[in-house]
């Protein structure tokens, strides 16, 4: 009875997909770009591994950030 109620409603159905396409486009994406970002040198080859499934997995939110992503080794400042 109820899960037809929700079903036949198209505002929850409709906030339903807001919410999984707000999960895979920004929120995994930009928390990936945070792991990486702070682990990036220090990663050994099984959390490697992971990362790289995982942006295959959200590559079409992880394109979206691509251009702020900078995984350069830091220096010691300027001289």
């Amino acid at each position: 009875m109820v899960v037809s109620q929700i079903a036949n409603n198209p505002l929850i159905i409709l906030g339903a997909y807001l919410f999984i396409g707000f999960l895979y486009l920004v929120a995994i994406p930009l928390f990936l770009y945070f792991w990486m970002d702070t682990r990036w040198n220090f990663m050994n080859k099984f959390e490697r591994l992971a990362i790289y499934s995982l942006v295959f997995l959200f590559f079409p939110g992880l394109i979206l950030f691509a251009p702020f992503l900078n995984l350069r080794i830091r220096g010691q400042g300027e001289i």
